[in-house]
This record gives C-alpha cells, structure tokens and sequence, in this order.
C-alpha cells in the first residue's frame, strides 16, 4: 500500500483499531453483596468497588439488605447469579448458609471473591481481606496493656463468622502469657448491636461480676459499649473496638475506647472488582481449579490487605488521611 493509500484508509482503519482496543463494555456488570450495607464500614467499601469501575469504565453494583438479614444477603446472591454478572464479591455472614449458592455461581461460570469475611469450604477463587488472627493478637496486645496484665474481659461477637471467629482466636491466643487476664464471657450479639449496650447496662448496674474490659470483634458494638459505660459513668473500664466508623472515632478521642483496629474495606473492593475484571477478560480453563495445590494458581489463596491500631495518640492523624 502507497503511503497516500494508507493515508486515505486511515480514518476507515482508526474505528476498527479502537474497537479492537476496548476491553471494557458498559453492559460488564459486577457485584458486590453484603449485609446491612447502611453501615459506614461498607459505604467505604462501596467506594472503593465504585471507584474502581469508574476507572475502568464498568457497571459495578452494591446490594444487600440495610439490616442485619443473613437470609436476605443469600436472596440477593441469587438474584445476582441469575443476572449472569462478569463477577461477584462477596462478604459471607453465614458460611454455610451462602456454601451452595457460591458454588453455583462458580460452576455457573462466574467467578467469586470472598471479601472481609470468607467461606474457605466453598469453590470461591480465593479471599480478600484482614489477616484477622493477626488482628486480633494485636487487639489482645494492646488489651493486655491497658489491664496491666489483670482483669477480666467481656467479648462481643457474631460466632457464625469466620473472621470474628478468627480475632477471638488471635485475641486468645495474645493472652495465654497473661494468666491473671480472664475471659469471663463471649456474648453473640446476634447481628443487633443494641445487645451489647443492654449487656453492658446489666453489668454495669448490677455488679454482680467485676468486669474490667470489653471487646468489641466487630465494627458496631463499640459504640454500644462506649455508651452505656458513659451513660452509668463507670470509671476505669478498658474498650478495645473494631473498624473507624464516625462514632467509635469520637469516643475515643474522649477517652472512653481506649483503641479500635483499623482495616481497609475501601482497599478490598477497590483490589477486588480489579482482580474480578482479570479473571472475567482473561479466564482459566476451569474455575473451580484445585488453585492452593498448583505452583503456577492464577490466583492467590488470600489477599491480606492490613490493619493497624487506633488510639488518642493518632486518631486526628487517622482522619485527616480519610
């Protein structure tokens, strides 16, 4: 071809490059499925997921129930499987509620990320999220400081999940070279944090167990606790939180939540519908591989995405990167 040919084929050639080029469809739909998805800690994860499908020019959607509803989460999960979207995260509230319809999806052909919360015995591709053993060492540390290695402690989690389950591990485990510190109760709050404050409140007014500190392994009983301990004006009572939702910010900066473990939902969506988009544009052979035993796994076994703790010394530092 002369040059003044490839000249006059040019402008016929440049719309086919550009299709061509394009990676991304507005019809390419992602999910994102959580429960009470109201609540701070997943409206920063919804950022992330939706920051990142602006980025790369995708339709990204963020459902679940705006309470606490396990069983609603896994109706939304259905209803995603049978839109047929380019992906699906997922936080898992209740493991073997949501084991059969994670599996169905990824024998469906779409891939799924665990994310925040993991259901390890399902064909989910792998898990995004906290390292939380880790986390909850850390929070059974810094405990263990504030009681100065005495005192018994009131725990405040949802034992069907995996990650709650696994910062009472970490927490556990940080206090077995603390034998004067004693578990004296772990309280399910059964998704209504309110227990925590009533819990708190009996305790509290009625004395009848000396409780010296109260653990909060998920994102809304802080406050709970910070309340009721301000409302009884209890003194000398140690509050260890989890996540950096508005309120658990400010009772700390007036001393009542001694710390709070920070994590990175933003990060985990915003890594997640990336590695969603990879997956749906660059498939494997099979997605329900044996992925942990294969040297060359397209994919991880987790994502750890990192925590760090919270307290009066760097909450306005905290902020102020928000």
């Amino acid at each position: 071809m002369t040059r003044w040919n490839y000249l006059r084929a040019l402008p016929l050639l440049l719309p086919l490059f550009i299709i061509a080029c394009q990676r991304h469809s507005k019809s390419e739909t992602y999910y994102f499925i959580s429960t009470n998805i109201q609540i701070p800690y997943w409206q920063q994860a919804a950022a992330g997921f939706n920051d990142a499908a602006a980025q790369l020019e995708v339709r990204a959607r963020f459902v679940g129930p705006e309470t606490y509803d396990l069983k609603a989460e896994q109706q939304a999960l259905q209803q995603a499987i049978r839109e047929k979207p380019a992906g699906i995260l997922i936080h898992v509230s209740a493991p073997a509620l949501l084991l059969y319809d994670i599996n169905q999806a990824v024998e469906a052909g779409i891939p799924v990320i665990t994310l925040d919360a993991d259901a390890p015995a399902s064909k989910r591709l792998f898990f995004i999220g906290t390292d939380n053993h880790q986390a909850g060492v850390l929070g059974g540390e810094r405990l263990a400081k504030e009681l100065k290695g005495k005192g018994n402690v009131v725990f405040f989690t949802m034992p069907e999940q995996n990650n709650l389950a696994d910062r009472l591990r970490g927490y556990r485990e940080a206090l077995v070279r603390y034998p004067q510190i004693r578990v004296v109760r772990v309280v399910d709050i059964a998704g209504k944090p309110r227990v925590a404050f009533a819990t708190v409140t009996d305790i509290l007014a009625s004395q009848r167990d000396q409780v010296d500190a109260f653990v909060c392994l998920e994102a809304l009983a802080g406050r709970e606790v910070a309340a009721a301990i301000n409302d009884q004006h209890a003194q000398n009572k140690v509050v260890i939180a989890m996540d950096t939702d508005p309120d658990t910010l400010e009772w700390i900066r007036k001393g009542v939540i001694a710390a709070t473990i920070a994590q990175k939902p933003y990060t985990m969506t915003k890594i997640g519908l990336r590695m969603l988009d990879d997956l749906h544009h660059y498939p494997p052979p099979h997605l329900d591989a044996p992925w942990s035993k294969d040297s060359f796994a397209r994919v991880p076994i987790f994502v750890d995405t990192g925590s760090s703790l919270v307290d009066k010394s760097n909450v306005d530092a905290f902020t102020a990167h928000r």
